[in-house]
């Protein structure tokens, strides 16, 4: 069996890691996180002493560690949560990107926004209360983000005496919620992030536990950023087209290439349109080069005069998702107002916004018992949902199981911008194409 230090060998320093803090409220994210910057030394001296100051104000003996992830003014007032605050830090093994989000329901739509592009979900549990409402919609968030890796930190273990069968109960009962969620990979591991029990170091309380520590977990687990074999795709931000006298006819079409690679010589097809050409050439930081990949942020110039604006997507011509005026997805609403059947929005979709209807809600999910509530008629704030919708162009949508990055979108309120509903495309469901009446507002599709 691979021991942990042959484990830590084999990581490399550089590797970055992105994890999110969730559950209830009062179970101890902030702590865990200041005690996991304390311990790994990843705190400034200043930082400390404000920390101190601010506990010593409040007539604590030792310094509350939470101040360290609890920033704005309103939560260390409150003695909460309300924002997602972001922590980046770094060990000899891997560096780290952190969004510790708030517990209470109100702000679970936080959660979303800091687990979308986490590769792991930290979710706390009090040993005290066990799974709790708030424990199964987190883990609900991230089986609907598709984070491969999730971890349950049982907290406060020092408060129910350090008791196996404490942790076993609660750890078999999130295990088995969180499986039939289908979250792929999901560790328990017992702690006390206020005494810093199996944190950074490993408990003296619980000898039968023999599994890493958080941190220890945290450097370790297996993540890949590597995005280069997926599907090629590249959401066109910017048309570039100097007009000078040493680049008359220079036409080319600006955007970071969300997935895949990219090379000179590949006929793609640009999207809605479904014109073909040829990439002629690419540039990257004023240089011409041959070959692209994601993340990087390049200039495309293509072979034929294609008329190409702002939110088309340009693909591989053999590697194309299909495109329609239907979509059907998964959503977690975030909204203070409800999604309700007929309301017109704007879905944005990568660079493109285009404008929508909500044609249907089929389902909402019930967290207790993971059952489907058939035609709710509307998604309130928090609800996961299935919604169809339908828009006023064509949108090429991935599903969200090949790509998280392009097949995900937005649903915003036309009067107001704000960002209504997180959106998971599953399969869009086709229809034959018919005459399109539009009313006086462009909203009857």
């Amino acid at each position: 069996m691979t021991s942990t230090t042959e484990q830590l060998a084999d990581v490399s320093a550089t590797t970055l890691l992105r994890f999110a803090t969730a559950g209830s409220v009062d179970d101890g994210k902030s702590t865990l996180v200041g005690r996991l910057l304390h311990d790994s030394k990843s705190v400034l001296t200043d930082q400390l002493e404000a920390v101190e100051a601010a506990s010593a104000k409040r007539g604590q003996d030792a310094p509350d560690l939470a101040l360290l992830t609890d920033g704005l003014r309103a939560e260390r007032e409150q003695g909460i949560t309300i924002d997602v605050a972001y922590r980046y830090f770094a060990t000899p093994r891997r560096r780290f990107i952190l969004a510790d989000t708030p517990g209470h329901v109100q702000y679970t739509r936080n959660m979303v926004t800091g687990a979308s592009t986490a590769d792991l979900a930290l979710v706390l549990v009090d040993a005290r209360n066990g799974v709790v409402e708030q424990t199964r919609r987190h883990a609900a968030v991230a089986a609907l983000l598709r984070v491969p890796h999730v971890v349950l930190a049982v907290n406060k273990m020092d408060l129910v005496d350090y008791e196996e069968k404490v942790f076993a109960s609660i750890a078999e009962e999130f295990t088995a919620y969180a499986g039939e969620l289908g979250v792929p990979e999901i560790t328990a591991i017992p702690i006390s992030a206020l005494a810093g029990d199996n944190v950074v170091e490993p408990s003296a309380h619980m000898d039968w536990y023999g599994g890493p520590t958080v941190l220890e977990h945290l450097e370790t687990v297996p993540v890949s950023h590597d995005l280069t074999g997926c599907h090629a795709r590249l959401p066109v931000q910017y048309v570039i087209r100097p007009q000078t006298a040493e680049h008359p006819d220079y036409r080319g079409y600006a955007g970071q290439i969300a997935a895949g690679t990219f090379r000179v010589g590949e006929s793609v097809t640009v999207l809605p349109s479904g014109r073909t050409t040829t990439v002629s050439g690419i540039d990257l930081l004023g240089e011409s080069v041959d070959v692209a990949w994601t993340p990087q942020s390049v200039t495309l110039l293509l072979a034929d005069d294609v008329d190409i604006s702002r939110g088309d997507l340009i693909v591989p011509s053999g590697d194309a998702p299909a495109t329609s005026q239907d979509v059907e997805a998964t959503v977690c609403h975030v909204a203070d107002q409800p999604l309700t059947v007929g309301q017109r929005v704007l879905l944005k979709h990568t660079t493109r916004t285009v404008k929508a209807i909500v044609k249907e809600i089929p389902s909402r999910l019930t967290l207790d018992d993971l059952s489907q509530h058939p035609e709710p008629g509307l998604l309130v704030a928090n609800d996961i949902g299935r919604v169809r919708i339908r828009t006023a162009e064509p949108v090429a949508l991935d599903a969200y199981a090949d790509s998280r990055r392009t097949g995900s979108f937005l649903l915003i309120d036309p009067a107001d911008g704000t960002t209504l509903t997180a959106g998971m495309a599953g399969e869009s469901f086709a229809t034959a194409k018919a005459t399109v009446a539009v009313d006086e507002d462009g909203w009857d599709f």
